[in-house]
């Protein structure tokens, strides 16, 4: 017997096979094209559906014993559906600028923080209600034919089995769901104006959505058997994924986006997480919650000085039969040695890492990166590091934030492309003060997915049973006093940076 995950992301859709004790068999991968144009940043849902079946597709070729998969995906971004379940228009991303007056008008009939206190979200227009909303307003027609609204792991779900659920996590992304009851809000539904039954049922993170439908099951090679099972938003899963099952572990999601995952017991105090932007998502566990502090640019950030500076790097890394990032990493380390400085500790260069705008605390997209420190002195290599500071010294302002509003984190388990790198692992550890534990797995939603998906089947007893089994840990960094002091008397300056430059962007 097999067990999938399926991890639908906002440009490629992958799905990975396991067998029944949790070893990873085979994966597949499929992109599909986001368009993004002044006023509009837009999804073919269509596509997207097209890109999940060819991935289980050329998986269950190889292994058709899968007997059950488990559906991820990202959050906010929803498809209308009409009565032959055929969207109605491109499904409108969490960036897509529509939908800010129509969230400034829910926010002035209910209060900003009366929409927290039920949500869990400060209202923002990236989420799905004030996005309905605009449809409604501006493509009256087409809204009056919609008789189904999902978000991309239901729309997946609902067509591999007719059945329409969605999972907590990934409801809260629409505002329009009340984190008490569980269940979708009748008075922001009433206030925006759209009616309820146009959404799925709301399920527990985890949830047997069925068995997949004959039709579907013969055209992708799968048992008639095979289930379905409904897991949750991508981040939820990775927290899954990385063992963060109390509140003393985080993740450190350190991917392409920089994200920081705390568990909170009970429902944080709703005062000190509005600041921050930082939503409060039902967890796995009854009266457990989850938030996300994130940087757009972690990975990514590193990526650019790669791929836009490091040219000649590269060239003489590829020489040397090593990754550009270790010959950067070199080059940094002789030149502090040449100048009697210590390796280890900060650049004192401050990169403020917004290159792809603000999350939070700040959620501002206009607010953009910069590099400050600059000498004819400076090398590409000093810049490399400058940038995996900022990213540190971004998360640490999260990091202070969450533990202020009751989280009460001791370790942080790392996942992500981040983790293989000993020299930013150690400089988190450092700048944090608080031990890492990097895990073998690069992609613990996918993980996460599939652990959900052997307890609904049986595989696992439960969750530390399925963890036991899927999660290992790599390596454990454990932070350097020293190093945390010298890197917070250079975090004070760095803390400033935001603010004295918005009004220069």
């Amino acid at each position: 017997m097999k067990i999938a995950g399926l991890d639908i992301g906002t440009t490629g859709c992958k799905c990975t096979v396991f067998d029944e004790t949790g070893c990873e068999l085979d994966k597949a991968y499929c992109n599909y094209p986001i368009k993004r144009k002044t006023g509009s940043h837009e999804i073919d849902a269509k596509a997207l559906l097209e890109s999940v079946y060819l991935v289980i597709g050329k998986m269950s070729a190889l292994y058709p014993d899968i007997a059950g998969i488990g559906v991820t995906s990202f959050g906010e971004t929803f498809v209308m559906l009409d009565e032959n379940d055929e969207p109605l228009a491109p499904a409108m991303l969490y960036t897509d600028p529509r939908g800010d007056k129509e969230c400034r008008e829910l926010v002035d009939k209910l209060g900003l923080k009366h929409i927290a206190e039920i949500t869990g979200v400060t209202a923002h227009e990236m989420y799905g209600l004030p996005k309905i909303m605009w449809q409604k307003r501006n493509n009256p027609d087409i809204f009056k034919r919609v008789k189904r609204i999902l978000q991309m792991e239901d729309y997946v779900v609902y067509s591999l089995t007719g059945n329409a659920v969605i999972d907590y996590s990934l409801a809260t992304r629409f505002m329009a769901f009340d984190i008490s009851t569980l269940d979708f809000s009748d008075e922001l539904l009433s206030a925006a104006g759209i009616d309820r039954s146009l959404f799925s049922k709301p399920v527990p993170t985890g949830t047997n959505a069925g068995k997949i439908r004959p039709q579907v099951s013969q055209e992708l090679g799968l048992s008639k058997d095979c289930q379905i099972i409904a897991i949750s938003q991508d981040q939820v899963a990775a927290a899954i994924g990385a063992g963060a099952f109390s509140p003393d572990i985080a993740v450190d999601g350190a991917g392409t986006v920089q994200c920081l995952t705390p568990v909170f017991d009970g429902i944080p105090d709703i005062d000190k997480m509005m600041p921050g932007k930082y939503v409060i998502v039902p967890y796995i566990f009854k009266d457990k919650y989850v938030t996300y502090a994130f940087s757009y640019t972690g990975g990514a950030l590193i990526q650019w000085a790669t791929d836009s500076l490091a040219k000649d790097e590269k060239f003489k890394a590829k020489e040397q039969g090593i990754l550009v990032n270790e010959y950067l990493e070199n080059e940094y380390n002789s030149k502090r040695i040449a100048d009697l400085l210590d390796t280890d500790g900060p650049s004192g260069m401050l990169v403020l890492p917004h290159f792809a705008g603000a999350a939070t605390p700040y959620m501002d997209t206009g607010s953009k990166g910069a590099i400050v420190g600059l000498t004819l002195d400076s090398s590409v290599a000093e810049i490399y590091r400058g940038c995996m500071e900022g990213v540190c010294y971004e998360m640490y302002i999260n990091y202070r934030n969450v533990v202020a509003a009751g989280a009460k984190i001791k370790r942080l388990h790392a996942t992500g492309g981040g983790a293989h790198s000993t020299t930013w692992m150690q400089m988190k550890a450092d700048v944090l003060g608080v031990p890492i534990s990097a895990l073998s797995t690069v992609d613990a939603g996918t993980v996460g997915s599939a652990m959900m998906t052997g307890i609904a089947l049986s595989c696992f007893s439960d969750i530390e049973d399925a963890a036991n089994h899927m999660i290992k840990v790599k390596q454990i960094y454990e932070p350097r006093k020293h190093y945390h002091t010298e890197y917070m008397e250079v975090f004070s300056r760095y803390e400033n940076l935001y603010n004295a430059l918005r009004p220069l962007v």
